[in-house]
């Protein structure tokens, strides 16, 4: 009897490692780069899962998302780093690539536009940079977020790490439901059924 319940754990599938980038510290709340962070705590509350406790240099929470074991994650080791916290997780739970879902922010896309993408390059996003290099792989789905370019002749560090205007606060309301209605839809459908319902929105 002890040997098919063993069986049967040994079947179960991995969890999904669920992680918002951004930077921790009240003086980055509310700004362009810390809208993965803002996407987590709407899937958190959204799904009753509290991202308080502290592992592998990360708040993170679990609960269960359309049935699946998820571990919602905001790594607390500023941005450029984000891939060491990802990747001790990663390694601890024995999580494949296409299990590790990643919301960053985006500055080639229009401030609240979505787009999912089952793998890619960084783009320049120091976040995924880090990502990419420790999973060794880019080989992971991704929720990027649209928050619009920097303006001619400003400087990019200075607008990822500025807060929105009140004009676009409803806008990134909005995209930050529809990042967590991608993620929500790669676990229970795939990332390709992700990309047709939320890309272009």
């Amino acid at each position: 009897m002890f040997g098919s319940f063993r069986k049967k754990k040994e079947e179960e599938p991995p969890v999904y490692l669920i992680a918002g980038l951004g930077n921790p510290g009240g003086e980055y709340d509310m700004t362009r780069h810390n809208i993965g962070f803002h996407t987590i705590d709407y899937i958190a509350d959204k799904h009753g899962i509290k991202v308080k406790k502290l592992k592998f240099k990360a708040l993170f929470g679990e609960g269960s998302i359309a049935g699946e074991k998820v571990y919602l994650i905001k790594p607390q080791t500023y941005m450029n780093l984000s891939g060491d916290s990802i990747v001790e997780f990663a390694r601890f739970y024995k999580v494949p690539p296409e299990r590790i879902i990643i919301i960053s922010d985006e500055i080639s896309l229009d401030a609240g536009r979505i787009r999912v993408r089952k793998k890619g390059s960084a783009g320049g996003h120091n976040g995924l940079k880090s990502i990419i290099y420790q999973l060794r792989t880019e080989d992971f789905p991704r929720v990027r977020i649209g928050v619009g370019n920097k303006h001619e002749g400003s400087d990019l560090k200075n607008h990822v790490l500025g807060r929105f205007p009140k004009s676009q606060i409803p806008v990134m309301e909005q995209a930050i439901i529809n990042a967590a209605g991608a993620v929500e839809e790669i676990i229970a459908n795939g990332a390709d059924s992700a990309m047709n319902k939320y890309n272009g929105i």
